[in-house]
């Protein structure tokens, strides 16, 4: 019977290939579902960090598209926010891979060029690019309606002092869009990372046995006819998750409402009363 200092070495980092290559396969511990959750946990945060960090540049450009007096800039964005808005989650990552299986396996040939197609068929690759799009639908929804709440004072107390354009939005439109959008954001991050798990239930496959915290959660279930340990743990380790999520963004709104009086902490100060 390995200690649980053993078990942590060996599989703490089993999901990203490093430790022991093969799963147990009996006495399973307590330890071992510990520790094996929360290495298919790191895939959950690596979906969940890289399609929110695209997301939020493509949110904002879409949001800023959605503005836009031109109809051909403004109908694409309008049309992809209602796509990804109005279609379950799961649907688009089974409509993707069953789009990208049929992908050449040899590659496409551009001008010489052969471009590679069967990552994009690997849940690392093609699983993010469905959140990397759903996320920056939804945050551009959000960002869109930030920018139409935007005082008409601000704007006009920036053109006052000479702002157009580009220094307008930068100093002014975006900060304020930031501001007003980042609670209902927070949401759609905890959001975007519990959705990480549909990726166990999608088409794309696991690499080598090498799959997220639901993937292990399953297989021992599987194993020990008893979901009611596994699974506890898998959201016992998502609300770890969010606290962090939401610690994080809180951080970040402070500091984007750091100038407003309602954040300045107030000091006590002793004052003796001395004079009546």
């Amino acid at each position: 019977m390995s200690t649980c200092f053993e078990t942590f070495t060996d599989y703490a980092l089993r999901s990203v290939g490093i430790g022991a290559k093969l799963l147990p396969k009996t006495d399973f511990t307590l330890c071992q579902q510990f520790t094996l959750i929360g290495s298919g946990l790191i895939w959950n945060v690596y979906f969940g960090a890289l399609a929110l960090l695209f997301g939020f540049f493509l949110a904002n450009a879409l949001a800023l598209a959605r503005i836009a007096h031109n109809p051909l800039i403004r109908k694409p964005a309008e049309w992809f926010v209602f796509i990804f808005r109005g279609s379950p989650l799961f649907i688009q990552f089974f409509l993707a891979y069953e789009s990208l299986v049929l992908l050449p396996r040899t590659g496409i040939h551009l001008f010489g060029i052969t471009l590679a197609t069967s990552w994009l068929t690997k849940a690392w690759a093609g699983a993010l690019i469905v959140l990397f799009l759903n996320t920056a639908a939804y945050s551009a929804e959000i960002f869109y309606g930030a920018l139409r709440s935007i005082p008409k004072g601000d704007l006009e107390a920036a053109e006052a002092y000479g702002l157009t354009g580009w220094n307008k939005f930068r100093r002014v439109q975006w900060p304020t869009m930031l501001r007003l959008a980042w609670p209902s954001y927070t949401n759609e991050a905890i959001f975007l990372f519990q959705s990480t798990t549909l990726v166990f239930f999608s088409g794309f496959p696991a690499f080598s046995q090498r799959g997220d915290a639901l993937y292990y959660a399953n297989y021992f279930a599987d194993k020990t006819f008893n979901p009611f340990i596994p699974y506890p743990i898998v959201a016992f380790y998502f609300v770890l998750l969010t606290l962090g999520v939401i610690w994080v963004f809180g951080r970040v709104n402070l500091h984007l409402n750091r100038h407003l009086p309602s954040n300045t902490r107030s000091r006590i100060r002793l004052r003796p009363q001395l004079i009546r």
